[in-house]
């Protein structure tokens, strides 16, 4: 079961951009839900996770800048990224977290130009 991501794009310096990213009930409801990034060249990292009771933990690059939200009626977990900037620039992958390996998808490509 592979988890996908959407919502990415091109944009400038200071803009913002919302990934969604839809699990299964079962998934959605019994994990930690998680974004991670990979930017070209580097390995993928941690950007935020959410628990069911809506807590929430962020990489510090991101945080204040970027939210982690839920919405259980639509299985999805959303990430909000405000103030983008060129070194946000990666692929976005949503998973559990901890993640497994077979739940990656192909992910979202985010650029930001400067």
């Amino acid at each position: 079961v592979q988890l996908q991501a959407s919502g990415g794009g091109l944009v400038q310096a200071g803009a913002s951009l919302r990934l969604s990213c839809a699990a299964s009930a079962r998934t959605f409801s019994n994990y930690i839900m998680g974004w991670f990034r990979q930017a070209p060249g580097k390995e993928r990292d941690f950007v935020a996770a959410i628990k069911r009771n809506d807590s929430s933990t962020y990489a510090d690059s991101v945080k204040g800048r970027f939210t982690i939200s839920r919405d259980s009626t639509k299985n999805t977990v959303y990430l909000q990224m405000n103030s983008l900037k060129p070194e946000d620039t990666a692929v976005y992958y949503c998973n559990q977290h901890p993640p497994l390996n077979n739940y990656w998808g192909q992910g979202t490509l985010v650029t930001v130009s400067s």
